[in-house]
């Protein structure tokens, strides 16, 4: 099977949106567990390729886009702008949800956090990391080399730009791509209850 990495373009959103969504129950598919099927891909990915396209990269093949990666340089100036340029064309669409967190369904809390949407970042992990990604890939794209490449095009365009160092969330059941992961050399920053952060320094390769 032949793919293709490349920029992203606007003609690729939709796309992003499916694969958030079909990637989002901790790698597996999301789309039996969200009434609304764009809502995780607005938090964790459209986002990132309206305000930083030049740092998402999609993977293709002859059915069409199956995986991308995603990177924000400045994760603090990232979440500002998100504020202040992606969330208002967002929140007009639904209405803040009432009660407590617990009670809350899946989509109540993505809504949830989209409108307590929280700028601020770990102090502790920005300053050596200050940069961050999303990478998703359907199964058709996986264990073939490919999130290794696309990891490899955004960790360079990252040290081109100047980044000290990145970092990325994930589930704290997602075990392969916790692998995945420390095979590319990020390392566990700090576990909570219910994800894992990894950095990686960009100092020296």
């Amino acid at each position: 099977m032949a793919f293709k990495i490349r920029l992203y373009q606007e003609r690729d959103l939709a796309a992003l949106y499916t694969i958030c969504l079909k990637t989002g129950d901790s790698g597996q598919d999301a789309t039996e567990l969200y009434k609304d099927p764009k809502l995780l891909g607005h938090l964790y990915a459209a986002p990132y390729a309206k305000l930083e396209p030049n740092l998402a990269f999609v993977l293709e093949d002859e059915q069409g886009v199956c995986g991308y990666i995603l990177g924000a340089l400045d994760s603090s100036l990232f979440y500002r702008r998100m504020v202040k340029e992606w969330l208002p064309g967002i929140l007009p669409q639904y209405e803040n949800p009432p009660g407590e967190w617990a009670s809350l369904s899946r989509d109540e809390k993505i809504i949830r956090m989209l409108f307590q949407f929280d700028e601020a970042e770990d102090e502790d992990l920005v300053r050596d990391y200050p940069s961050h990604l999303h990478i998703d890939l359907l199964p058709r794209a996986q264990k073939q080399g490919q999130g290794k490449l696309l990891m490899m095009i955004l960790l360079d365009a990252l040290k081109v730009k100047g980044s000290r160092g990145v970092h990325l969330g994930l589930g704290i059941r997602n075990d392969n791509a916790f692998a995945f992961y420390k095979r590319m050399g990020f390392h566990e920053f700090k576990r909570t209850e219910g994800a894992i952060y990894m950095a990686r320094s960009l100092n020296g390769g």
